[in-house]
């Protein structure tokens, strides 16, 4: 086991250093990693609710109501949710063959491609933010709901605050992608 106890110059204090300094971001990490976890939980919780009711519907001819409006609404918090990590973790949409082997064979461009992949991604969630934030008072304000008065529904208010809070994380983690991106390329110069 090295000492870290030398002078801060050494290989163990810079270890440590770069822990202490590497700290948000591990516990950005966990917040995107978590908004996973719960994302994929929903989906499971949402498989026993659609099953549930498939079952009572042709069993006991007593569907369980909402089912429908619920599914509608979630999918779209599903998605927020878990938009972070896919970009975290590199799964997002994009063209990866192009990127991988502009990465292989020309590295310094492949950094600039991140960097403004990263910048353009920040910037399109702060504009979807934009419409995002005026939904949001407008549902909690306004009291918007889905489904059926009388029969069914259910607040539109949770699920608005649930994307403009995952917008905020997806912006962040585009911005952490250009950081890493700028970073690599300035130590390559």
């Amino acid at each position: 086991m090295p000492d870290n106890s030398g002078p801060p110059d050494t290989p163990g204090s810079r270890d440590e250093a770069g822990r202490k300094q590497n700290a948000p971001l591990r516990i950005f990490g966990y917040i995107v990693g978590g908004m996973n976890a719960t994302g994929s939980c929903w989906i499971v919780v949402l498989m026993v609710l659609i099953n549930a009711e498939a079952i009572g519907r042709s069993a006991f001819n007593q569907p369980i109501i909402g089912v429908i409006e619920m599914i509608e609404i979630s999918i779209v918090g599903i998605v927020f949710m878990q938009l972070a990590d896919a970009l975290r973790a590199g799964v997002l949409t994009r063209s990866d063959g192009l990127f991988n082997q502009v990465m292989l064979r020309k590295p310094a461009i492949g950094h600039v491609m991140g960097l403004v992949t990263g910048l353009l991604g920040a910037i399109f969630m702060g504009l979807i933010q934009i419409g995002s934030v005026p939904y949001l008072i407008d549902s909690w304000n306004k009291d918007y709901y889905i489904g059926i008065e009388g029969l069914f529904t259910a607040p539109v208010w949770p699920i608005s605050l649930i994307i403009v809070i995952a917008i905020v994380v997806t912006m962040i983690q585009f911005l952490v992608n250009f950081a890493t991106h700028l970073r690599a390329l300035s130590q390559r110069g």
